[in-house]
């Protein structure tokens, strides 16, 4: 059977438990917003199809735990990623000061082409913010990252921020003299299967 895309990316979300990670995975690929909160075991992925500049890009999204006991298993996951999202909580101070602990275990362990964006989530959380919109964007400044304020509840930039960062990876890997993600005869098979983990339901 002919292949149903292009090219294939793992893309990573990264952040601090209860940032709403997992929220935002379910909101893009299966269009829904379940709660109550229940933290990601390890770590899940979902698959999603994007066309972007006129190639057809299967992203594996991989969840990661945010506890700091599944972090060893997490960045495992790191060097194989073509993007990783970090992302926090508007409505929470700590997690959006534990980015910076983040973005340097990327720097550390994920692969020099990998594409960065930050992201606020809970921005239907206005009344309960902590972080501002300018704190947001200074901080993804300073890192050279595009940065999104979202919202998994009511649906807010998500696919915008997704389809961002798959334009990033697909330039990033034009212009990497090496990279074989774009090539005609390119198989990106994966050691992990692309068959999806048994989602009873979306935790947040």
């Amino acid at each position: 059977m002919a292949k149903q895309y292009d090219v294939l990316f793992r893309l990573l979300l990264l952040g601090d438990s209860g940032v709403g990670k997992t929220c935002l995975l379910c909101r893009l690929t299966d269009n829904e917003f379940l709660s109550p909160h229940i933290s990601t075991i390890g770590v899940d992925f979902k698959m999603k199809t994007l066309e972007v500049n006129g190639f057809k890009v299967r992203i594996q999204i991989w969840d990661t735990a945010g506890q700091e006991r599944y972090q060893t298993i997490t960045k495992q996951y790191y060097r194989r990623a073509q993007g990783i999202f970090l992302v926090y909580d508007i409505t929470s101070s700590l997690s959006f000061q534990h980015i910076m602990k983040w973005i340097s275990e990327v720097d550390e362990y994920a692969p020099h082409i990998v594409q960065k964006i930050l992201i606020g989530n809970k921005h239907d959380e206005e009344h309960r913010r902590q972080v501002t919109t300018e704190q947001g964007n200074k901080l993804a400044k300073s890192y050279g990252m595009d940065f999104f304020e979202a919202s998994a509840f009511t649906n807010y930039n998500i696919t915008e921020a997704f389809t961002r960062m798959t334009e990033l990876v697909l330039e990033a890997n034009r212009k990497e003299p090496d990279s074989t993600l774009l090539s005609d005869n390119n198989d990106l098979s994966t050691t992990e299967t692309e068959q999806e983990p048994d989602y009873n339901t979306c935790s947040c």
